[in-house]
């Protein structure tokens, strides 16, 4: 472990969770980097703004090897050849890591650690339809086979990002926003008048191995699981070899909280989202309010003061309904909230 990993993992850190507002990258990597500075860990924005191929399914099916999407009627498609949206997905993304490493050649101080977000297989399956229009959800080989084409893809990604920042930590977050959904049997078919049968949580480890195990191969020093807090299934993230947790904090059971504990004393991270953010009209909480909200169940579930350094501090969400101003704030407080924090742990 380098000096820089060992400062940064002995203290509270903050980053966001990917969606950022407008369609300016050089502003958006800009306004990251200058907030989210050593220790803190700054990443490479969306910006679903810019329309269509820069949603977080058409961002992450961009990456997929030997599977091709394009846009239908009902959504993201697979398809038999690559057609312009998945073209048009593959700039965005290749301009951002550019424009990523012109602003990283400009600095002074270069990121130690350096984040990328990708769509998780089980919420990708969900957002992908098969030729017949229905869900790739509901096909056992298709979950298997978007699974395994995410995981081929990730490598060469990550090689990208980590020419853009040299010498940087890479972290990489899956998100599975759908994740308690695939697992109750709540998705629609695409009738709408169904719902798609369960994926067994068995599967949802196994699928979610396939790409954690990859982005670890390639090159990620950390890989974390973000989920919804409701029916969020922690003992799956672990199963799958994830290195943490992110969720948001607000609605967490006692038994959440427990689970919690028992993987952070197992050596996991806790990526916390505090700062709520679904109505951006609303002055964010204060810093030391959002970090009483941490620590009160923190010690109530028996982890010492010293474990507050596994926790990374995020909003609830993404950012992309505020302005770019106002999503500069937030992480401004974020990182105000990891002060609090890291006041606690001196005691």
């Amino acid at each position: 472990m380098t000096a820089a990993e060992e400062t940064q993992q002995g203290q509270v850190t903050a980053t966001a969770l990917g969606p950022w507002p407008g369609q300016d990258p050089l502003e958006a990597i800009r306004s990251i980097r200058g907030e989210l500075g050593d220790p803190h860990l700054p990443y490479l924005a969306e910006l679903p703004g810019r329309g269509v191929g820069a949603d977080a399914i058409g961002r992450t099916a961009s990456l997929l090897v030997e599977l091709a999407v394009d846009v239908q009627p009902h959504g993201w498609r697979l398809v038999d050849r690559p057609g312009r949206d998945l073209i048009r997905a593959k700039s965005a993304l290749s301009t951002d890591i550019n424009v990523l490493a012109d602003v990283a050649g400009e600095e002074d101080s270069p990121a130690s650690e350096f984040k990328v977000q990708l769509r998780g297989p089980l919420s990708l399956a969900a957002g992908l339809h098969l030729h017949n229009g229905e869900r790739a959800l509901i096909d056992y080989g298709a979950r298997r086979d978007i699974a395994a084409s995410l995981a081929a893809g990730v490598g060469e990604h990550l090689a990208r990002v980590g020419g853009a920042v040299p010498g940087a930590r890479l972290v990489a977050q899956v998100d599975e926003p759908d994740i308690a959904s695939v697992l109750a049997g709540t998705i629609p078919t695409a009738s709408g008048y169904r719902t798609l049968r369960s994926v067994p949580g068995q599967e949802v480890s196994e699928l979610w191995r396939v790409v954690v195990d990859a982005l670890h191969a390639a090159g990620a020093a950390e890989v974390v699981i973000s989920v919804p807090e409701i029916e969020a299934p922690f003992e799956r993230i672990l199963a799958a070899g994830a290195d943490g947790i992110a969720v948001p904090l607000k609605a967490l059971t006692s038994r959440q909280w427990e689970q919690l504990a028992e993987a952070v004393e197992a050596g996991k991270r806790l990526w916390a989202g505090v700062l709520a953010v679904d109505n951006p009209a609303a002055e964010p909480a204060k810093a030391g309010e959002a970090a009483d909200a941490v620590w009160r169940p923190w010690r109530q579930v028996g982890l010492p003061a010293t474990e507050l350094r596994t926790l990374r501090i995020t909003p609830t969400g993404g950012l992309d309904g505020f302005t770019p101003s106002g999503a500069t704030a937030v992480l401004t407080r974020l990182t105000h909230v990891a002060d609090a924090l890291n006041q606690l742990a001196l005691g």
